[in-house]
């Protein structure tokens, strides 16, 4: 999971910022926040009609003038957050109104995620749970599927391994994984709509436990994807691997940018320049930052211990982005597809490890089948 974005007010030609959430959306599950009681209330007979859905399996677009580059639409209601049992340990911003974590905002970009001795093989740990909840979640991706189906399965997934999903309430977001599909590039809420033949969709999971994050996602192919679609993917995941490869004790983080987008330019698409890979493990976005694109201004080298994600978002077309009203959803300017895939990588003595690396009980990659 990458940067935040604030949620924007509803209102009609306001882009505000926005915290003010509707009550009766909030218990019906809607996306919906306002700048001001003002902005509220000059919109209510028009927003009330959210609120009225006769047949409850009726699903509807909450956000219907707004000029979506692409093909796909949000398909709300959303279900209701999905409950964490008491006995799970939580990150600080679990149960804040506002979700925001107070160790980030203490500790910004200053904090250097490190990890040695015990706190090394707990992350180890943590990361293995979540390659497995990725592998849960893949098993259930096939046509005719909702994005909220497999947020339950994530879910389910996630507690019964005594571990909380991060993205839950994290600055607000309302489920406990990220779904992007086709134009998404990242921070997909999930939702009613179903994957039909032909998506490509990527798995975004977070899960906290033992007081640390794991964090990893892959892209994958819903039935018969065209050419084009899989060149895409697979691009994607070779410049994820062509940055791992690089990662040793001395190497600078702004170094794999321009590995990554020569293999991208090579093959005709583009990286996106919003998002990048993070610090990863007591907190779950921390330093350091870790661009994928060339020429940036990243700091840092990378040392023993270091913890971190890489997580190219490339783009079929251009690499500009903008935000759905829901606050959250990062989508292609051009509505042409976008894939991801995300490893946490630990800096060994000598070179790399891959801590989200894939398990002797992983399903088959679909990329072998191209």
């Amino acid at each position: 999971m990458s940067a935040i974005y604030q949620h924007t007010c509803q209102t009609e030609g306001c882009d505000k910022p926005a915290a003010l959430q509707c009550p009766k959306c909030a218990k019906l599950g809607i996306e919906s926040y306002f700048c001001s009681q003002d902005c509220f209330r000059s919109s209510w007979n028009a927003h009330k009609a959210a609120h009225v859905v006769s047949d409850p399996k009726a699903t509807y677009n909450p956000f219907p003038k707004y000029p979506y580059t692409g093909s796909l639409r949000p398909e709300y209601p959303l279900t209701p957050r999905r409950e964490v049992p008491e006995s799970i340990p939580r990150p600080d911003y679990a149960e804040r109104e506002d979700g925001m974590s107070m160790m980030e905002r203490s500790y910004g970009n200053a904090q250097m995620s490190t990890v040695s001795g015990s706190d090394e093989e707990t992350m180890r740990k943590v990361c293995i749970l979540g390659r497995e909840v990725l592998d849960i979640a893949a098993r259930t991706i096939r046509p005719g599927v909702t994005t909220d189906e497999i947020d339950r399965a994530v879910h389910e997934a996630t507690i019964e391994r005594n571990a909380y999903p991060s993205p839950l309430n994290y600055y607000n977001f309302p489920k406990s994984v990220c779904i992007s599909v086709n134009e998404v590039i990242c921070h997909g809420i999930p939702d009613q709509r179903k994957l039909v033949d032909g998506d490509i969709v990527n798995i975004d999971i977070s899960l906290y436990k033992d007081g640390f994050h794991a964090d990893l996602n892959k892209t994958y192919f819903v039935g018969k994807v065209d050419d084009a679609s899989k060149k895409l993917v697979k691009t994607t995941r070779e410049c994820l691997q062509k940055a791992i490869d690089m990662v040793k004790p001395g190497i600078k983080y702004r170094d794999l940018g321009a590995a990554i987008e020569k293999h991208a330019k090579a093959n005709g698409f583009s990286v996106v320049r919003t998002y990048c890979g993070h610090g990863v493990g007591k907190m779950f976005h921390s330093a350091p930052n870790v661009p994928h694109y060339a020429s940036n201004r990243a700091i840092g080298v990378m040392k023993p211990g270091h913890v971190f994600t890489i997580e190219p978002m490339i783009n079929a077309g251009s690499y500009d982005d903008q935000t759905w009203k829901d606050g959250w959803t990062a989508v292609t300017v051009d509505g042409k597809r976008s894939a991801q895939f995300e490893h946490v990588v630990l800096v060994t003595e000598d070179g790399h490890e891959v801590l989200t690396r894939r398990l002797p009980t992983s399903p088959e990659s679909q990329l072998d089948r191209i």
